[in-house]
């Protein structure tokens, strides 16, 4: 009986993290947690979770597929780093000591949170040194060299890789964060879906609770999808840098 309610209360977190990935990222912190607290190992855990939330992001995608087309091309150009991020992460984490992440993942959070809270000053002084320099070259290159290091933070534990993207996306991109919002789900898909299929074979996968929060995390990110287009852009950015606090906080204290 105590089995079956392990797997609800995983079930029924799942739900709620892949609404809060749609929305804003941070959906991790409901997960994992959950996950720890009925015994399972931290590794296994994290190898667990990131394999069950994946399709969550593809409910969220779906969801805001009108959104989708006019970020084909950024996705173009992102894809590859994106996957070999998300590859380097997954072998990271695997091969490295468990109180390795552990000991970063509030500061990575942390950092990618005030990002995010800034935004608006920080794009403003993007904007006004392109505008006295030609540096598009080292814009370009630079804006690969973020997305790779997100990449590889998300397919090593991915805690707050929402927030880090959308922190990272606003600043390079000149576009709404609700437009933005699908091209940061589709890249958390794409780096989470990397790191998954190379946990597979780590055998150290909880398959029952991958199946039970797959669901879950599809009807939750699907709902977080229909929802996100209403939240005013302001609003969602105070809702994403909430929950960066929240889950650096956790780490921080745990």
């Amino acid at each position: 009986m105590a089995e079956y309610l392990h797997y609800i209360f995983a079930g029924l977190a799942a739900i709620l993290a892949g609404f809060i990935n749609a929305i804003a990222g941070g959906g991790t912190l409901i997960t994992f947690p959950t996950l720890t607290a009925l015994g399972i190992p931290p590794i296994a855990a994290n190898i667990t979770n990131t394999i069950a939330l994946c399709p969550g992001y593809f409910g969220g995608i779906y969801a805001q597929r009108n959104n989708f087309g006019s970020q084909k091309s950024n996705l173009l150009k992102l894809l590859p780093v994106s996957i070999l991020g998300g590859i380097t992460g997954g072998i990271l984490l695997v091969k490295m000591p468990e109180s390795s992440f552990r000991t970063l993942i509030p500061y990575l959070i942390l950092v990618a949170t005030s990002l995010l809270a800034f935004q608006i000053p920080l794009k403003n002084w993007v904007s006004s040194r392109s505008k006295t320099s030609d540096n598009g070259i080292f814009k370009n290159i630079g804006t690969l060299l973020l997305i790779f290091l997100a990449s590889v933070y998300g397919g090593y534990f991915g805690a707050g890789l929402g927030v880090i993207l959308m922190a990272v996306l606003g600043l390079v991109i000149n576009e709404t964060l609700n437009k933005l919002n699908v091209l940061k789900q589709t890249l958390s898909f794409l780096i989470n879906t990397t790191a998954a299929i190379f946990f597979c074979f780590s055998g150290k996968t909880e398959w029952t609770y991958v199946l039970i929060m797959a669901i879950g995390a599809i009807a939750g990110g699907f709902i977080g999808g229909k929802l996100v287009d209403k939240i005013p852009s302001s609003g969602l950015r105070y809702i994403v840098v909430v929950i960066g606090i929240v889950v650096a906080t956790y780490y921080f204290i745990k």
